[in-house]
């Protein structure tokens, strides 16, 4: 197996803290009202990820890596080419992979053979924390060809991958948790990242509220496709967990 330090001894520790941190909160302070108890959601999004959590430990990041260096030694790659201070190439490693994570998102979607993979996903009756980790291990294998094709675009080293990743990990579990933020906070927050209330619409059956809020990391690219929407709308909305009011 593998050794990703720092996933292995700051990463992984530091998203099993604040799963367990979102857990409560949620309990403490819910959004949406749920229809299945904690312990039946747990067991149920555990099992059906089992199989995903299997491929990100062997694959989802080994792979990347080993083209990341691949491409480091060769000098491919956008950010390999450009000689930028190393703040600037921070900075342009999230801005870069997040906007191609929301291309990737908005794929999931609108490609027939994606989506069927994806719509595991959005099955969830219950969005809450444990939904991050309810994705199909289809959708999985074909994220390490996304992410690996883009790694190698765009030049990413190693280790800004890694950071990136737990970074990314950590922001599915804050926006998919059932936390309510104080709504003065939560709009500050909406300027720059992607929040509980904003990705709640995206999981809602009303297809133009699901088609929208796209983003993982920052919500600025869905301010910049025009695809983000603060207010769901229409009872299937409020029903199926999306808040009836945001803006």
């Amino acid at each position: 197996m593998p050794k990703i330090p720092l996933m292995d001894y700051v990463g992984r520790p530091s998203l099993a803290c604040l799963f367990v941190a979102l857990l409560w909160l949620q309990w403490r302070f819910p959004l949406r009202r749920q229809h299945f108890r904690l312990l039946h959601r747990l067991v149920r999004n555990f099992v059906l990820s089992i199989p995903g959590f299997a491929i990100v430990r062997l694959a989802m990041l080994p792979i990347p890596i080993a083209i990341a260096i691949w491409a480091r030694d060769r000098h491919i790659g956008l950010l390999n080419w450009l000689p930028l201070p190393g703040w600037v190439t921070v900075v342009a490693t999230f801005l870069l992979l997040d906007y191609a994570y929301w291309w990737w998102h908005w794929a999931n979607h609108m490609i027939p053979i994606f989506w069927r993979f994806h719509n595991v996903h959005h099955t969830d009756l219950d969005l809450d924390v444990t939904t991050a980790a309810r994705f199909h291990f289809g959708e999985m294998i074909f994220s390490i060809g996304f992410l690996s094709l883009a790694v190698t675009l765009f030049g990413v080293a190693p280790l800004m991958l890694v950071v990136f990743f737990i970074t990314f990990e950590a922001c599915t579990l804050f926006h998919h948790s059932n936390w309510r933020l104080p709504i003065k906070l939560e709009r500050i927050l909406n300027l720059i990242i992607v929040t509980p209330r904003m990705h709640g619409i995206h999981h809602s059956i009303v297809q133009r509220e699901t088609n929208s809020n796209w983003g993982t990391i920052f919500c600025w690219w869905d301010k910049l496709h025009r695809t983000l929407r603060r207010a769901a709308t229409g009872k299937k909305a409020r029903r199926v967990n999306a808040p009836r009011v945001f803006s």
